[in-house]
């Protein structure tokens, strides 16, 4: 499933990862049963091991962070619909998680936890999952997913993002800017306009009478 890899590919840890994922009402049941199926084939352990999907976490502050994460998933008494505990091991590795249906106001929600955990979310109105999905102080990257290409290029339309996709997630090209939205950044890399950013400009005045 392409989802599941854009959700836990690198142990969650790039900042392009899917980090919020909003499933319709009618077909959440059953995304999240597949999706949970799915992500538990995948293996944790040390890169070096064959097979390994989900490494460890990368140093031991994030690693404390991601344990405070799940300790905030238990006081708030949200439901793992897969994973949900870290257990003892011999280095700083997160089984996947994915956490049902939280409320808005949750942390795993409000926040990035760079680790392997995710909560998936319902949605019944257009409007209302559109100011859910944008309620956020990071705008790095969103996509919109449906066999409705008109209907999800309306929404993707209106994503605050630096980047959007549709039907797809974390592609990027040196040719296209690439850049963040509110707290992500300001300004973008690649294509003309980060190129503009390593070029000196001249500005020239010319009065025709002196």
């Amino acid at each position: 499933m392409q989802i599941a890899t854009l959700c836990f590919l690198n142990a969650s840890q790039i900042c392009m990862m899917v980090k919020r994922l909003y499933v319709h009402e009618k077909i959440y049941d059953t995304f999240r049963d597949q999706l949970v199926a799915f992500v538990q084939n995948y293996k944790v352990g040390k890169g070096t091991e064959p097979g390994v999907f989900i490494g460890p976490i990368q140093n031991s502050m994030q690693f404390d962070k991601a344990k405070e994460m799940f300790k905030s998933v238990a006081a708030d008494g949200l439901k793992a619909a897969v994973g949900g505990v870290i257990t003892d091991s011999d280095g700083y590795f997160v089984q996947p998680t994915i956490i049902d249906n939280p409320p808005d106001s949750a942390r795993i929600v409000r926040e990035e936890p760079f680790a392997p955990i995710m909560p998936i979310l319902k949605w019944s109105d257009e409007e209302d999952v559109l100011r859910r999905a944008n309620d956020s102080e990071s705008g790095l990257g969103a996509s919109v997913w449906s066999r409705d290409l008109e209907k999800a290029q309306r929404m993707a339309d209106r994503l605050q993002a630096g980047s959007v996709w549709v039907n797809t997630h974390f592609e990027l090209e040196p040719g296209m800017p690439f850049g963040g939205h509110k707290t992500s950044g300001i300004g973008t890399e690649w294509g003309v306009s980060g190129l503009m950013q390593h070029c000196n400009s001249q500005t020239m005045w010319i009065k025709k009478n002196p």
